[in-house]
């Protein structure tokens, strides 16, 4: 029964069972060739028999296993490893399915490859998960034929494999290494000209060519009887807090990440910056109340802190109260600090309600509000107009681009500082926001 069970007929035999058919037809108009057909026939049933002989030879003919990350990056391109051996003595043609997680919705996954006598292969795939969560994988299944690929024998690995997918760690350790470099531009990470000297004093040392000269000390030039200057630091251990709304308009879904998602993947990788420039990075986000409350500190286990947080939001997608927020603010961030929010305003009447609060915040501390451009409005808008349906939407949409801007210079009249940018922007011009705030001594 076990053998019945692993044994699967593939479609050559059932192509040459065909023909076989077809030539008994044909022997029945011209009956000399009826006896000839018998023997094809039976000729087919013997390759049969000696192809399953041939598979079931060895009771594990073939060992394969499926190698994941620990955790899958969200929205990025994660690398899965099949490694497969074969132990038969003859070449074999194997049909790989691998069961993948359903949220993937991939449902004619399916690999065919060559693989000789006694030789170890790696076969590599890649899955884009877009949501946080728990993946899980089913079985590794593996059709095996010989070279007369009549029949195949079903091997079962791997069952039941969870991965968990979190915020873009990639992304972490991509940037970590682009914003401390010396070829920022082609990233796109810019280099802010520092603006006077709100820096705090380091040490005093000789003046080498390339200096500021308007930081010369004069008292410490006469005494050295060579030119001294002052060199400052920037100011270190400030407090930096991201904030993200995961009300329902974050919602909103870009080559299939969600804007809350994007907000995530964005926050663990400035929150790293943040701790790697000496200063005090946590977060928190809100809806209908606040949660996933990490307190702004600089310590060895605040990256971990902030990955788990980030990786347990979760949301109904309710109303945002922003009102609770000023109130949360107003209460438990007691001295200046750097706010930056991560929301979303499609139009003026929506900042409008929210406004006052925004105002609130800004009284005292430094915010910072990131929201989003609409890329299709942008296709729409750049797109060739034939009808005149299609000149109403193009209207439309640059009505709506045009009251993204309207926001910026709304903010910017009280003192809000903003971002507006592409969701796959995102991380990149929140890193420059940052560094510039920094560059610029503003907080």
């Amino acid at each position: 029964m076990k053998i019945i069970k692993r044994l699967y007929i593939n479609n050559l035999f059932f192509y040459c069972l065909i023909g076989v058919i077809t030539l008994f037809c044909v022997a029945f108009i011209f009956p000399n060739l009826y006896t000839a057909v018998w023997y094809v026939l039976f000729t087919l049933l013997t390759f049969f028999g000696i192809d399953v002989l041939l598979v079931f030879l060895l009771k594990n003919g073939i060992v394969a296993s499926r190698e994941t990350p620990e955790k899958f990056s969200n929205g990025d391109q994660n690398t899965i490893s099949l490694t497969i051996t074969n132990k038969y003595s003859f070449l074999t043609f194997i049909k790989i399915i691998d069961e993948i997680p359903f949220q993937f919705q991939v449902r004619d996954f399916e690999l065919i490859k060559k693989i000789g006598a006694n030789i170890t292969e790696t076969i590599q795939y890649k899955l884009r998960p877009t949501e946080r969560g728990e993946y899980s994988f089913g079985n590794l299944n593996i059709y095996v034929s010989s070279p007369l690929r009549l029949v195949a024998k079903r091997y079962i690995f791997d069952s039941n494999k969870m991965v968990p997918t979190y915020p873009s760690y990639i992304q972490l350790r991509k940037y970590d290494l682009m914003a401390f470099s010396n070829n920022l531009y082609q990233y796109g990470i810019k280099k802010i000209r520092r603006i006077g000297h709100t820096m705090e004093f380091e040490q005093i040392k000789e003046y080498v060519q390339g200096d500021d000269f308007r930081t010369l000390n004069w008292k410490a030039t006469a005494k050295k009887n060579s030119l001294m200057i002052n060199q400052f630091q920037d100011e270190k251990s400030q407090t930096v807090y991201m904030i993200i709304d995961k009300g329902r308009v974050m919602q909103m879904p870009f080559n299939g990440l969600s804007l809350l998602d994007y907000a995530i993947n964005a926050t663990l990788v400035l929150s790293n910056i943040i701790i790697k420039k000496h200063d005090k990075a946590g977060l928190f986000s809100f809806s209908k109340k606040i949660e996933n409350r990490v307190v702004a500190e600089r310590n060895s286990g605040q990256m971990q802190k902030i990955l788990e947080a980030l990786y347990n939001i979760k949301t109904n997608f309710f109303e945002s109260d922003y009102s609770r927020l000023y109130v949360d603010i107003k209460k438990n961030i007691t001295h200046r600090s750097l706010i930056i929010l991560y929301t979303n305003f499609e139009t003026m009447d929506s900042l409008r309600r929210q406004l006052p609060y925004l105002k609130g915040i800004a009284k005292n501390h430094l915010l910072v509000v990131v929201f989003f451009n609409n890329t299709e409005l942008n296709e729409l808008i750049n797109k060739k107009t034939e009808t005149i349906q299609e000149i109403y939407d193009k209207v439309i949409a640059e009505k709506f681009a045009f009251e993204k801007r309207l926001i910026v210079n709304e903010l910017k009249k009280y003192g809000i500082y903003s971002v507006l940018t592409q969701p796959e922007n995102l991380t990149l011009d929140t890193i420059n926001k940052y560094l510039e705030i920094k560059s610029r001594g503003i907080l």
